[in-house]
């Protein structure tokens, strides 16, 4: 296969998934949405694991620097998921009930 064709196929491939994700993401209801990002957002630790094998290919500079730009990005986008993700949880979270002279207001 020429370098024309893989170029094509893998734009084509990468235009369908641009297609679907949107087609996707748009079905998705308003509740679901933040922890079903955040989830994925966590899950994005396989993008640092293929920017890993390709920072440490040795098919030049710029894919060196294009693959550790992509951990970089990789790891930002992994941390807010979890951050994200607690957040979420905290809000779900019983709050500690009141003591009971600030329930009552007596100051004795």
């Amino acid at each position: 296969m020429s370098h024309t064709a893989t170029l094509v196929a893998e734009l084509t491939v990468l235009v369908l998934a641009i297609f679907l994700g949107i087609e996707v993401i748009s079905k998705v209801p308003t509740m679901l949405h933040t922890p079903l990002m955040s989830g994925t957002n966590a899950i994005h630790g396989v993008v640092i694991v293929g920017a890993i094998l390709v920072a440490g290919s040795h098919h030049g500079t710029l894919t060196t620097v294009v693959g550790t730009i992509a951990v970089a990005f990789g790891a930002s986008n992994v941390v807010g998921g979890f951050l994200v993700t607690d957040r979420m949880l905290e809000m779900f979270r019983k709050r500690p009930e009141a003591d009971a002279a600030e329930k009552g207001g007596d100051t004795g």
